[in-house]
């Protein structure tokens, strides 16, 4: 059984990383994907891939007109949306709040917070429309915090909070909004992440050992978890921040 048959599902920094791994997901699970991303070289060789009905469109998400113009031409080309869901995200600089720059933390902010903003303002009417649902990525970290990475598990904290507040707020609607928090997964994003480390050779061991169940995953891993969220199959779910950790946050950790 196909859980996302006939659903149109827009996914923001969907052709890379989790995004990718999800929008691949989706259109195998039955929906039509449309996927905004600013990188048009991956959006080009995604749409490749996955080919039509699917959309693609490149869109930077710290420019509200792009969004509400990617979102016009989504409904426009496909009738309506069903879903939300804002992946797109920043993690680096990799540094404790005083050495952060104001550009750095602009730009975390814009895209991990303000990209929310701009998505569900220009596309709350049409999921009031098909009570549709929103999905946030967010992090473990937005939860436990993580060691010189201020502004990014700053923004995921946010993102957590604007979870539940919309939850509440879209609950009338019967639009369902929750979120997504792995802790590590190999994603590009993170390769450059572990690159900024002091000791890159041994952040691999590092990453396996913090999950519980002894391994870092893989993007489908977390894109398993995210069709099962917008699917009919959690039709009662909404406001649940919900773990895809493999257990990195239970108990006492290892460490280097």
């Amino acid at each position: 059984m196909m859980i996302l048959k006939n659903k149109i599902v827009l996914i923001t920094g969907g052709a890379s990383g989790i995004g990718q791994a999800c929008a691949e997901a989706y259109a195998q699970q039955g929906a039509v994907v449309a996927v905004i991303d600013k990188d048009e070289a991956a959006l080009h060789r995604l749409q490749e891939k996955l080919g039509a009905p699917h959309s693609f469109l490149s869109a930077d998400l710290n420019n509200s007109n792009d969004i509400q113009a990617a979102i016009g031409k989504v409904l426009q080309t496909h009738g309506q949306l069903h879903a939300i869901h804002n992946n797109a995200g920043v993690a680096s600089p990799s540094k404790p709040l005083h050495e952060t720059s104001e550009a750095e933390w602009e730009q975390v902010m814009n895209v991990n917070v303000r990209g929310i903003y701009y998505t569900t303002r220009y596309g709350i009417a049409a999921l009031k429309v098909t009570k549709g649902c929103i999905l946030n990525t967010s992090s473990m970290v937005g939860d436990i915090g993580q060691e010189n990475h201020a502004a990014y598990a700053g923004s995921k904290g946010a993102v957590n909070a604007l979870t539940k507040a919309m939850a509440l707020d879209y609950a009338p609607f019967g639009i369902r909004v929750n979120a997504v928090a792995p802790a590590g997964v190999w994603t590009p994003m993170l390769r450059r992440w572990s690159q900024e480390q002091p000791e890159p050779a041994r952040i691999e061991q590092y990453l396996d050992q913090i999950h519980a169940l002894g391994y870092c995953p893989e993007a489908t891993e977390i894109a398993d978890v995210c069709a099962f969220l917008l699917s009919e199959q959690a039709r009662f779910v909404t406001g649940c921040i919900m773990p895809v950790s493999g257990g990195a946050e239970l108990g006492y950790k290892h460490s280097l």
